[in-house]
């Protein structure tokens, strides 16, 4: 650190974003309806100039900005993190539709708000990341949040209305939980910045202060999406377009964690009370419910929302050994970074075969051999299997628990990394098995449905693999294509660079 500034040009990749948003929703007011992809082209440079800024900036002096918002590894790697997964998300939801339970074929095409939408959620994920005051926090919580909300309920149906509904109603009450954990803080130590309550809080009444932290923790749970604070997880990553669902259990995740690892070592090492053994249970529970409930998924997206639930799981074993040696902070960063390549690759295959159920999956090999291998890579990756990146940012996780104290816990995410296999393989398995071929239905025998084909469309009847949008919907398959093999490619790059660095820095 150097010092604190005062200048805004440090908070350029945000003064990005942020431009990017409110010029987007200007032109949102001036566009008609339909025709907003120079809504998308504007949040897509808002987020390239974000994107560009913060690697600038990751090569120039640490500080503090403002005395309540840190410039250091955790804020620059969360910037490019976010700003890179959220230009993603971009394009993928640019082709998408609201009506549509995969984004694609089937639904009345998304606004162009949603673009606006992510790139406040983003902003707020970031500042989130970077706040040294629990009242910054907030406001970035609140910021982070709300855009979320709307953006779940943009299907416009059941399922869209039941996912914004329980997310709003989980954010809000997590939320009021994580106010008061501020307030009493703030009461017990009569500051909200970080280094103050560090200093403050060891000559408070521990059973207050343990109070204050239990509470506090319900809000970052809630966007990390683990245990108690993930019911919200499954009935939005289904209810939601697939590129809001891709954006939903990625992004958040990011500035989540690195803001519980920022109060760790700010104030929460400063506490008599036993923060760690806390997170560790929740660690286990977080990990271990998400994988039974996976098990026997037979929809898609319910079952990367579960995988995310468990990824949080093994997220936690950093913080949790957060102030213990040095290898904490790295670890962390480099699986959040990992995860969300990985895990946006998996939806962009969604996005582009269009269907939700596994069956919808046989025989994609046969279709799309690019498509099946970029799934196999990050569903693999997911489980953690080398060279992919997921397999060393949990190897350097499980070691940074293992060297902080809590082999069990990382003895714990071992097994559970194995018993993934058996559901991540259930996916990949009918992928690679020949599927039926899907015939075009004459006039006479079309089956409507919602958005209703027009006579002479091929519709896929009941009980038979869709055709994955790979050739029904080429515009939209191309880019999704393009995103999930990219996004494998690197995947497998930043393991092998990793495994290099680890191999040339070792003994």
């Amino acid at each position: 650190m150097n010092g604190m500034r005062d200048d805004p040009l440090d908070l350029l990749p945000e003064l990005f974003l942020l431009g990017g948003a409110v010029l987007g929703l200007l032109a949102c007011a001036f566009l008609p309806r339909g025709r907003g992809r120079p809504v998308a082209w504007i949040c897509a440079l808002g987020l390239a100039g974000g994107l560009a800024a913060a690697s600038v900036a990751a090569a120039g002096p640490g500080g503090t900005v403002f005395a309540s918002y840190a410039l250091d590894p955790l804020t620059h790697v969360t910037r490019v993190a976010v700003a890179a997964a959220t230009l993603v998300v971009v394009v993928l939801a640019a082709g998408g539709t609201a009506g549509g339970r995969s984004g694609g074929a089937g639904g009345r095409r998304l606004e162009a708000e949603v673009h606006v939408l992510l790139l406040l959620a983003a902003l707020g994920t970031i500042v989130m990341a970077g706040a040294e005051d629990l009242l910054v926090f907030v406001a970035a919580y609140l910021l982070a949040s709300v855009p979320g909300y709307a953006l779940a309920g943009l299907g416009e149906d059941s399922a869209g209305t039941e996912a914004a509904l329980k997310y709003y109603l989980m954010g809000a009450f997590l939320g009021v939980l994580t106010l008061t954990g501020v307030t009493l803080l703030y009461g017990l130590a009569g500051t909200t910045a970080y280094g103050g309550l560090g200093g403050r809080l060891p000559s408070a009444p521990s059973a207050a202060v343990a109070c204050a932290l239990v509470t506090l923790l319900a809000g970052v749970l809630f966007k990390a999406g683990g245990v108690p604070g993930h019911f919200w997880v499954p009935d939005v990553t289904e209810g939601a377009p697939a590129a809001v669902a891709a954006f939903v259990t990625t992004v958040p995740k990011i500035g989540a964690f690195a803001a519980l690892f920022r109060m760790a070592g700010g104030f929460f090492t400063a506490s008599t009370a036993d923060w760690r053994l806390l997170l560790a249970l929740v660690s286990v529970a977080t990990m271990t419910l998400g994988n039974l409930a996976a098990f026997f998924q037979d929809n898609v997206r319910r079952l990367l929302a579960y995988s995310t639930i468990s990824q949080a799981g093994y997220l936690l074993l950093p913080v949790v050994v957060a102030g213990r040696g040095d290898l904490a902070e790295p670890a962390l960063l480099f699986y959040l970074g990992a995860y969300a390549v990985t895990n946006l690759g998996a939806f962009a295959v969604v996005v582009a075969v269009g269907g939700d159920r596994l069956r919808d999956h046989t025989g994609l090999a046969g279709r799309s051999p690019w498509l099946a291998c970029a799934l196999a890579v990050c569903l693999l990756g997911l489980v953690g299997t080398p060279p992919t990146a997921v397999f060393f940012g949990k190897l350097t996780a499980f070691a940074a628990a293992w060297s902080g104290g809590y082999a069990w816990l990382a003895v714990v995410a071992a097994a559970n990394t194995v018993a993934s296999v058996f559901y991540y393989l259930r996916w990949i398995v009918p992928v690679f098995r020949p599927g039926e071929t899907v015939v075009a239905a004459p006039p006479g025998d079309a089956v409507p449905s919602e958005g209703a084909a027009s006579p002479g469309v091929a519709v896929p009847r009941e009980g038979v693999p869709s055709p994955g949008g790979v050739a029904a919907r080429k515009g939209l398959a191309r880019g999704a294509v393009a995103v999930a093999c990219v996004a494998a490619a690197a995947s497998v790059a930043l393991g092998l660079a990793s495994g290099v660095a680890l191999t040339l820095g070792g003994p």
